[in-house]
């Protein structure tokens, strides 16, 4: 049996989420246990070259909801980058989950071979397949920032493990 381009991508992209907002939950409650200041969480880096939690979470979630989005043929939500406390970031968590959670697994019927245009930035676009697009930019870059926002927190003394992560498999 052939797994679809649609099993490949949303459903792990949800539960992903799912597990980040949760992650954010707990780093909610550690910052008011510590009388934590949100603001300097949600600034926090690993490197001073790298962007902060915030950031991360916010290039989560426009890639899941540009990845689903490009493969179904439709348009994303659009979510502007204006965040300022974690409880924003899980309410952006839980709104890209429910457009995931919406789209049609019909509209993916073809993708896997379809050429899409993608913005690279700056201004540039480069063309790909559905398939390679997923599988080469749009996954890895989703779970590299997904790792990083976990990193993060973990690096801010968050009790958290690999459980959290992967949530429930």
């Amino acid at each position: 049996m052939a797994i679809s381009i649609y099993q490949a991508a949303v459903p792990g992209m949800v539960r992903m989420l799912t597990s980040l907002q949760k992650i954010l939950g707990k780093a909610e409650a550690m910052a008011a246990a510590r009388k934590m200041d949100e603001a300097k969480l949600l600034a926090a880096r690993l490197f001073p070259d790298m962007l902060p939690l915030s950031a991360q979470i916010q290039i989560l979630s426009d890639n899941a909801k540009g990845l689903a989005a490009r493969l179904a043929s439709v348009e994303p939500p659009s979510m502007p980058d204006t965040e300022t406390t974690i409880a924003q970031l899980k309410d952006r968590l839980g709104k890209t989950i429910e457009f995931l959670k919406s789209l049609d697994a019909a509209k993916f019927e073809g993708a896997e071979s379809r050429v899409l245009t993608i913005p690279v930035g700056g201004g540039r676009t480069v063309q790909a397949t559905g398939l390679d697009y997923m599988n080469n930019g749009g996954l890895p870059n989703f779970y590299f920032h997904a790792a990083t926002a976990y990193d993060i927190l973990r690096h801010c003394g968050l009790e958290i493990g690999k459980g959290d992560y992967l949530g429930n498999v």
